[in-house]
């Protein structure tokens, strides 16, 4: 009688751990499909000189800096990415793997896999069509988080905006963004991204090398975990060039950005860029 318990049991177990894998996986095939959306053709359309002549002459180094003329304008880039990640201050880094792809003032996708052994975590976040997802399962299998709401996708879009560091051609003028240059080292971008106004900070140096960014987010980081537009942002601490565009390689990023309660959360080295 035991025994057949037991197996009673154990077939349960296994019947929802299919059931869990089998969800997880037509999850995967929608974010693989939104990636699909994502990617674009080779542009036509090659960088020069007079495209940011207009600009105060800060933006213009930090362009010029940032895409060397002749290239092509990319529409997205693809990176591969390895660092580290924490769920809050308390907690411990863990390591992390990622790919995402970027499209200009379209949406991304950022796959993941956080930790090592029994405690691994994969899944994605995206936001494209003004919609945002964050899931997470361990291995894969059992769900961690599945969290899609008006909040998450206001506050992915600040993410979405925060990161066009990655895709400089996405902040060129042509597609909308208005430039001032606040000081000689500090440039401002303000842009509308799926109507939500959006206004990111650089800080540049003398050669127009990305130094810091910032932007007001929408996250839930506070006291009583309510929502508002908190500081954001990340130190930029080494850079590299892929096909023409150099963009930041190391970063740290995290909530709270220069202000006392800085919480940083996320560490990234850029390995592989692709742009298209």
């Amino acid at each position: 009688m035991l025994l057949k318990i037991l197996l009673i049991i154990t077939a349960l177990i296994a019947f929802s751990l299919i059931a869990l894998y089998l969800k997880n996986l037509r999850a995967a095939r929608e974010t693989n499909k939104i990636w699909h959306s994502l990617e674009t053709n080779p542009s036509n359309s090659i960088f020069t000189t007079e495209m940011v002549a207009e600009l105060p002459q800060p933006v213009q180094r930090y362009f010029l800096h940032a895409i060397e003329p002749g290239t092509h304008v990319a529409q997205s880039v693809k990176l591969k990415m390895s660092g580290s990640f924490r769920l809050s201050p308390d907690k411990p880094w863990l390591p992390m793997q990622a790919e995402q792809i970027i499209s200009a003032f379209k949406g991304f996708v950022w796959k993941a896999e956080i930790g090592s052994g029994l405690m691994k975590f994969i899944g994605s976040d995206y936001c494209f069509n003004n919609f945002a997802r964050m899931q997470f399962s361990i291995w894969g299998i059992i769900p961690v988080v599945n969290a899609h709401n008006q909040d998450i996708t206001r506050s992915a879009i600040g993410r979405f905006a925060g990161e066009s560091f990655w895709l400089p051609s996405a902040l060129l003028p042509q597609n909308n963004v208005n430039w001032q240059a606040i000081d000689d080292n500090t440039i401002e971008a303000s842009m509308k991204v799926d109507g939500e106004p959006i206004t990111l900070t650089f800080t540049i140096d003398s050669n127009g090398k990305l130094l810091k960014m910032s932007v007001l987010r929408w996250g839930d980081q506070t006291e009583d975990g309510s929502y508002t537009h908190i500081p954001f942002g990340g130190e930029v601490l080494e850079e590299k060039t892929f096909a023409g565009f150099t963009i930041p390689s190391q970063i740290n990023a995290g909530w709270w950005f220069g202000t006392d309660k800085y919480y940083n959360f996320f560490r990234a080295n850029i390995e592989q860029a692709e742009f298209c």
